[in-house]
């Protein structure tokens, strides 16, 4: 391992704690932001004023997406603890197997639920300000996702071609 990628691996574990905790304070406060909407006089209309009342739905559509947001943070949650994992075992100089294979395989289906979510927050926006089309998808997200499904095949290869390679020596 070349000394940039030995600083690199130095770095993702706190950094991958540190978002951890970022993530688990933004899902505290979407929860707090979602139970105050019901106690705020005027939610959501006082805060965004006119615009508000042009559009009826407003208030249930805001509650939507931070449902959805709650639910984003669970699954970005998953993800972080995979990650931290992947990250330890290749520290730990073994990271081709099956574990690790599995692993990459749930974040890639995590990340599809991320970008299935993001759609239907674009789907709620739209509907719901009345804006016409409101993108929400992105191709490289899609790449990614595939990119994460073929990772973990590779993973699981590697990890194949290992165990044969042990039990033949």
């Amino acid at each position: 391992m070349n000394q940039s990628s030995a600083n690199a691996l130095a770095v993702a574990r706190p950094v991958i704690l540190g978002l951890t905790v970022l993530n688990v304070l933004y899902a505290i406060g979407i929860l707090v932001l979602l139970g105050a909407s019901f106690f705020i006089d005027g939610w959501p209309q006082n805060p965004l004023g006119e615009f508000a009342s042009k559009h009826p739905q407003l208030p249930n559509g805001l509650r939507a997406i931070v449902i959805i947001g709650v639910a984003g943070a669970a699954i970005v949650h998953t993800i972080l603890r995979r990650l931290l994992q992947i990250v330890d075992t290749v520290r730990s100089g073994d990271p081709f197997n099956l574990d690790n294979a599995r692993r990459l395989e749930a974040i890639a289906w995590s990340v599809l639920a991320l970008e299935v979510l993001r759609l239907i927050v674009a789907g709620i926006a739209a509907a719901v300000w009345e804006a016409g089309h409101i993108d929400g998808f992105s191709i490289a997200s899609w790449f990614a996702v595939l990119l994460l499904f073929v990772l973990s095949g590779v993973f699981a290869q590697g990890a194949r071609m290992r165990a044969d390679l042990e039990g033949t020596v």
